[in-house]
């Protein structure tokens, strides 16, 4: 990472540019009996592009470049590393994935690509294409098994000098299929292939893990513009998550047990879908694995992000060889789901002003975008198309993928909608704004105090201390969360209150706008909000800060993305409430609504009746004016419930409020709260006497988590929380926890 030069004994044996590839060089002749000394020389990133920025003669735009001389886009570097909107600018260098020393006689087993040519319930048929470098002409034998199975396939080739590729076909029987996350079992197979040279001696062993199951990506024309819908083993999935940023400014730090963490949180929330995201790395192999472990399907983009690039032979060469690589890497997951060109680009160059903004001359203006159409139009779809055949593509996100039609038009393909946040716009244009699939929109919020104080001293904890100030990113950001809190809430009394209330809003934005697109099923087929986390301790867009501790937008997330869900919704004044489900099977179920008394004194109007929550669907299941509803009640001292009950069990709940929050006459809850110690934790029981708005249990460290969060209690309601206590808790954590326990409302904070 990412500029470098090796030498063995005072021999350079190879130079690297490229942050994204990996490096391989022969040094036998170097090597000798004993000690050897081996020397990685680094050049700073920043002093090796700043010549080529110096004689191009325009400026390349890079929007988040946070200097003023952007070189950004002449290094094949994580974008991120020079800044962004939610994080610094470190420009890293060093040794940031494993080196190896490799030994090895005759012949070795470099790569093996497994592709699914069928797949029904009797069989799946596998193509195995093994790729075998041979130092001279024989003869191979590949074998492919079931690890610790029989083989189910052997070949015998001759082998010539160099490259070679080896293939058969096998076959698993009464496969069992992979599932994303919700729909079934992420079922996976490890398949070993063993290499074998003349007189059978064993000359390499790789395991690859595969899932069985057909997914496309259904991009085509019809009534409404362009499809975008992912098809899993035939049916239709509405994609639900997030955005992947790095999960470290310096990723060397982002540890197995932070992966297992943050994207077990993400299946937990129900999600199935995580983009990485174009402006950050290729990720770790740990990553995709759990992400086929867990059933997340994966949005990959490849690593360029609002920024236009150079097109000179020796750029674009190393791209096409970071593609091959990468792509060859990631190909035989079955969480893979599509590759992106790039983030954004194409919208920015179109409907940003670019041109304009970097004062580009109309040959400028060509040579830039021809070069951009090299790449994401030329050789990123080659590469997939040869490396990857099946896997869709698509040259930028958002993109309609094809010519003619601009980005982010309603009804073509995915869009980045950012009218809500960016352009003040009121999160309930989230309704009115939705694509066939919504591929990033988002709303910042700040940590929680026991986070801040993680990186600010108290006596900076105003949100326009200088640290705090330094941790917020976004050059609106303050002044953005402020405007739209007091939309809908009053002024919180201090600054705990404030990062409380902060994340608070942030989830009923996005709750709003993830429920909106789910409505829409299935016109629109995915809801992917920015981000889920965060690459060092800052205000951002994330659900989970970069302590680990989950904002209430993650515990929200849980209940807008439950596989069946029941939205209410003022629809131009009509109530209506939807039944919104990801099941294969229809659901009966009982639909119940309850107009119920903020202060205790029960139901003010009640209706239910039994439902048929279609499979795969958003179907509305009543509908009323608000007016008929309330019928004189006033609405600031009530609030409407929604629930969905099948087989006694609640699938779903919904709170609908006639009124802002801050209209609301929210009155003291009156909690009664217990806490029950066992063996692995705590059982914490809160019941409210009146109702009670946001409820957030904590501690003063933040130690431990919470099951549930940031939740509504009605009155004469208890919920039943479970506490754990975290990595390298002291003994007696469990039972100090009623004295440590603290729980917050709205209604605190005026």
């Amino acid at each position: 990472d990412t500029y470098a030069e090796v030498s063995v004994n005072g021999a350079r044996v190879l130079a690297a540019d490229n942050m994204f590839r990996s490096w391989r060089a022969d040094i036998k002749p170097q090597v000798v009996a004993g000690t050897n000394a081996v020397v990685v020389r680094f050049r700073s990133p920043i002093a090796v592009t700043k010549p080529l920025y110096d004689r191009l003669g325009y400026k390349l735009p890079a929007a988040n470049d946070q200097a003023k001389e952007m070189v950004s886009m002449f290094t094949r570097k994580a974008p991120y590393h020079y800044g962004w909107d939610w994080g610094p600018r470190f420009v890293t260098s060093g040794i940031w994935r494993p080196a190896a020393l490799e030994a090895w006689d005759e012949a070795r087993l470099d790569d093996v690509q497994v592709t699914q040519r069928s797949l029904d319930d009797a069989r799946a048929r596998l193509e195995v294409a093994a790729v075998v470098t041979a130092t001279r002409p024989g003869r191979a034998r590949i074998a492919v098994g079931l690890a610790g199975g029989p083989a189910l396939g052997t070949v015998d080739k001759p082998l010539a000098r160099g490259r070679n590729e080896l293939r058969l076909e096998v076959a698993i029987d009464k496969p069992e299929r992979w599932w994303p996350n919700g729909l079934g079992a992420q079922k996976l197979y490890t398949l070993e292939t063993t290499l074998a040279t003349g007189g059978g001696v064993v000359r390499g062993r790789r395991q690859t893990r595969v899932g069985l199951r057909t997914l496309e990506v259904v991009s085509r024309h019809d009534a409404s513009g362009k499809s975008f819908t992912v098809v899993v083993n035939g049916a239709p999935v509405f994609m639900k998550g997030a955005n992947w940023i790095p999960a470290d400014s310096f990723v060397t730090r982002v540890t197995e047990e932070k992966y297992r963490a943050l994207l077990g949180a993400a299946a937990t929330a129900n999600m199935n879908m995580i983009r990485v995201w174009g402006g950050g790395i290729y990720e770790d192999d740990r990553f995709y694995d759990l992400c086929d472990e867990l059933g997340l399907l994966v949005w990959q983009d490849f690593m360029f992000a609002c920024s236009m690039y150079p097109g000179d032979a020796a750029f674009v060469e190393n791209v096409h060889q970071e593609a091959i690589e990468n792509v060859r890497r990631l190909r035989n997951h079955p969480a893979l789901a599509l590759w992106a060109g790039n983030n954004e680009i194409e919208a920015a160059w179109q409907q940003w002003g670019w041109p304009t903004t970097f004062h580009l001359d109309k040959a400028a203006q060509n040579t830039i975008w021809n070069d951009y159409k090299r790449l994401f139009h030329e050789v990123l779809p080659r590469v997939v198309a040869a490396e990857d055949p099946g896997r869709f593509y698509t040259r930028s996100t958002p993109s309609a993928n094809e010519d003619g039609v601009p980005p982010g038009k309603l009804g073509w393909g995915d869009l980045h909608y950012w009218g809500v946040w960016g352009a003040d716009a009121p999160y309930e244009a989230y309704a009115a704004n939705v694509s066939r699939f919504m591929s990033e929109y988002g709303f910042q919020s700040f940590p929680t105090l026991q986070s801040v104080a993680g990186y600010a001293p108290p006596s900076e904890w105003r949100i326009d201390s200088p640290v705090m100030l330094a941790h917020q990113r976004h050059p609106r950001g303050n002044a953005l969360i402020k405007k739209y809190m007091e939309r809908d809430f009053r002024v919180p009394q201090d600054f705990g209150a404030f990062l409380y209330l902060s994340q608070v809003l942030q989830a009923q934005v996005i709750q709003f706008g993830a429920e909106a697109h789910r409505r829409r099923m299935p016109y629109n087929m995915g809801s992917l909000y920015w981000q889920l986390d965060d690459c060092w301790p800052v205000a951002s867009w994330s659900s989970i800060d970069y302590y680990g501790r989950w904002k209430a937008l993650q515990y929200a997330a849980r209940r807008f993305f439950a596989p069946v869900l029941v939205s209410p919704v003022d629809e131009n004044g009509t109530l209506r409430v939807y039944g919104v489900s990801d099941r294969r099977t229809d659901l009966p179920a009982h639909l119940t609504l309850r107009v119920v008394d903020l202060d205790g004194g029960g139901d003010r109007w009640r209706f239910e009746r039994d439902v048929t929550v279609k499979a795969l669907a958003s179907e509305p299941l009543f509908s009323a004016g608000k007016r008929d509803v309330l019928k004189g009640i006033d609405p600031s001292h009530v609030v409407l419930v929604a629930e969905l009950t099948a087989g006694g069990q609640t699938v779903s709940r919904n709170l609908f409020y006639f009124l802002k929050t801050r209209e609301l006459a929210l009155p003291q809850p009156e909690l009664k709260v217990s806490v029950t110690p066992h063996r692995i934790g705590a059982t914490v029981r809160v019941t409210a006497h009146r109702f009670a708005r946001a409820l957030w249990l904590s501690t003063p460290a933040g130690e431990g988590a919470f099951s549930d969060n940031f939740f509504d209690l009605l009155p004469g309601e208890t919920a039943t929380v479970e506490w754990t206590p975290g990595p390298g808790a002291r003994p007696g954590a469990a039972e100090r926890l009623s004295s440590m326990l603290h729980a917050t409302t709205v209604r605190d904070t005026y």
